[in-house]
């Protein structure tokens, strides 16, 4: 890797990234909006008009949609062009995946395709395998679906029951087993299938032909939300599987599995992203039109804090998707550079970060679940009515925090990553760590912030790092081996790590907005950076303080607790007067157009 791009996922905490080494939505090429436009044009055209269609599962709909996605392209934005796809590269599909990510129940199937169903293939098929179904994929003409979940193995996926058995004249594998809450598995011509051979302790996949015969499916499940996404149970008896058929190795699977739900995590980032801004327009349009006592109802000081709060969510959000992004197309050629075979830096790069990818799922599934609930608020009586767009986001939306692993699971898996690469000394945790537990028990030095709009955030940062390498140093320290079943304990060290990487990203992207552009026309993210820091700095003290005196205790804990005191303290800011500043422009515009 390339000392420019050297940053491992998760470095994050112990080094330092300037606003020039990361890459903003600012700066998207033409070529990519313009694939933005068209998959915003194909929502507005083709999917909105038809969403009560859809939700009420008319045959043949979501086909004919994927479909005409196909037509377009959309369906193989990542897949090479030898492949029959367009080869763009990671980042630019997750721009793809936000921009059909206001399409409801289609967003689920689309992403379902391209992702889980298409990519194992892609990344982990030999020649033959993908020249044989890609291009189908890739145009639309095979729809593709994702069997891992059973009944008895949804996040510990592993302890799946499905069996496959070698036949005896060693040309089939027998399936045998279950597979539940399957998007697309109502109209997939093929199936990626989890299955372990014999007695195997881990999971082997194999790519399996909707028609063959011994498949049966259960009706379509009746769902809280994204009713118009086909969802079935998948029942797989006596199935014959030819060998060839084999994904990768054996016992491979469960290594696919954790790497193509990586790869999920952020594009589900992607998808909400798309969701909530199309969720804040209809707030701010409402809020606009909606008169009462004589005003719109945009006027009064209560709605205008929904509004920002929407933006700022949303926006800071954003900041941290398509750095990530960024980091991993980095990586990606890195190791492209290094000698390796594009699908297996692709898996090597996402990899790499899996971390931030899955700080991304949680962070932007939850921003999304904020701003749908508070849209239904702003649109009162009229948002609880299924006439009203912000009903059925509402709906929508709750999946998110279990799809892809639930947001518990993805905090802990947060926490574990970073911890299992310090013991193995991928990274260097414990060395900081350590020189803020020196810097506790000597004089407090006092700098000076940076000068700048937000010199102040920027020293705050510093804080909120030193914040979490004490609190997490202290917990590896004292727990040891218990640590992994402190369940709260890392809970409460990851939502600092999510916070701050959130916080970092934001500052980061209005710091290179104020280089390029100057400081008034960079005035409502500056706004929006400081508001995000203000309540971070309480949220990180409250957490660590929690988290501390979970398993601290004495002169250690009195000592950590002063120490974080200073590392959050904050210069205070008027947030009254920010919300309104960025509210004012969000009701101006008429729009989400940050």
């Amino acid at each position: 890797m390339s000392e420019k791009n050297a940053i491992k996922g998760g470095e994050f905490l112990i080094k330092d990234t300037l606003p020039n080494e990361i890459f903003t939505p600012e700066e998207w090429s033409e070529e990519q909006r313009m694939i933005a436009q068209m998959c915003d044009d194909f929502i507005n055209q083709e999917v909105t008009p038809v969403l009560d269609r859809m939700d009420a599962m008319e045959e043949g709909l979501m086909v004919s949609l994927m479909e005409k996605a196909g037509e377009l392209g959309l369906l193989g934005l990542s897949v090479p062009e030898d492949l029959g796809g367009m080869g763009q590269d990671f980042k630019t599909s997750l721009l793809a995946t936000e921009y059909l990510g206001k399409g409801h129940s289609f967003s689920v199937a689309f992403g379902a395709h391209t992702g889980i169903g298409t990519l194992p293939l892609l990344y982990y098929g030999n020649d033959a395998q993908k020249a044989k179904y890609i291009p189908k994929l890739a145009s639309g003409e095979w729809k593709a679906s994702y069997c891992l979940t059973e009944p008895s193995a949804g996040s510990d996926a592993n302890s799946g029951k499905t069996k496959a058995i070698l036949s005896e004249d060693g040309k089939y594998y027998v399936l045998n087993g279950q597979k539940m809450w399957i998007t697309n598995g109502g109209f997939a011509h093929l199936y990626t299938v989890f299955a372990k051979i014999d007695n195997d302790e881990k999971l082997t996949a194999f790519l399996v032909e909707a028609d063959s015969e011994g498949i049966s499916l259960n009706p379509e499940e009746k769902k809280m939300g994204i009713k118009g996404s086909s969802t079935r149970q998948i029942f797989f008896n006596n199935v014959k599987v030819p060998v060839e058929n084999m994904l990768s190795e054996r016992e491979n699977g469960f290594k696919i599995a954790l790497n193509i739900l990586n790869i999920g995590r952020i594009k589900l980032g992607a998808g909400v992203l798309g969701g909530a801004k199309g969720a804040i327009t209809e707030s701010i349009k409402y809020a606009n039109e909606r008169e009462q006592f004589g005003r719109p109802i945009s006027k009064y000081g209560a709605i205008r804090y929904k509004l920002a709060e929407q933006a700022i969510r949303t926006f800071v959000s954003e900041s941290a998707l398509y750095r990530a992004g960024q980091n991993i197309d980095d990586a990606i050629q890195a190791y492209i550079a290094g000698g390796m075979d594009k699908g297996t830096a692709t898996l090597k790069g996402i990899e790499l970060f899996a971390p931030e990818c899955a700080i991304i799922k949680v962070a932007g599934s939850e921003t999304l679940d904020y701003v749908v609930d508070e849209a239904v608020q702003i649109f009162g009586g009229m948002g609880y009515s299924a006439e009203s767009s912000v009903e059925r986001a509402y709906r929508d939306s709750r999946i998110n925090r279990i799809f892809e692993g639930t947001n518990e699971i993805n905090r802990m898996l947060t926490v574990e990553m970073v911890l299992r690469r310090a013991m193995k000394g991928e990274l260097d945790l414990m060395g900081p760590a350590m020189a803020i537990t020196n810097e506790l028990v000597s004089i407090p030095s006092f700098e000076d912030a940076p000068e700048g709009a937000l010199g102040k955030e920027q020293a705050a940062l510093k804080g909120f790092k030193k914040a979490i390498l004490m609190t997490a140093g202290s917990a590896v320290q004292k727990l040891m081996t218990t640590l992994s079943k402190e369940q709260e304990v890392l809970m409460g060290i990851a939502d600092m790590a999510i916070i701050t990487y959130l916080a970092e990203s934001v500052l980061l992207r209005t710091q290179k907005l104020i280089a390029a552009k100057g400081e008034e026309a960079a005035a409502v993210q500056i706004a929006i950076a400081q508001t995000y820091f203000y309540d971070a700095a309480d949220k990180i003290n409250k957490l660590a303080k929690d988290t501390l005196n979970s398993f601290a205790e004495g002169d250690e804990l009195r000592m950590m607790l002063m120490g974080l005191k200073r590392f959050t303290k904050l210069e205070s800011i008027n947030p009254k007067e920010t919300r309104q500043l960025i509210a004012q422009k969000l009701i101006n515009d008429g729009a989400y157009t940050l």
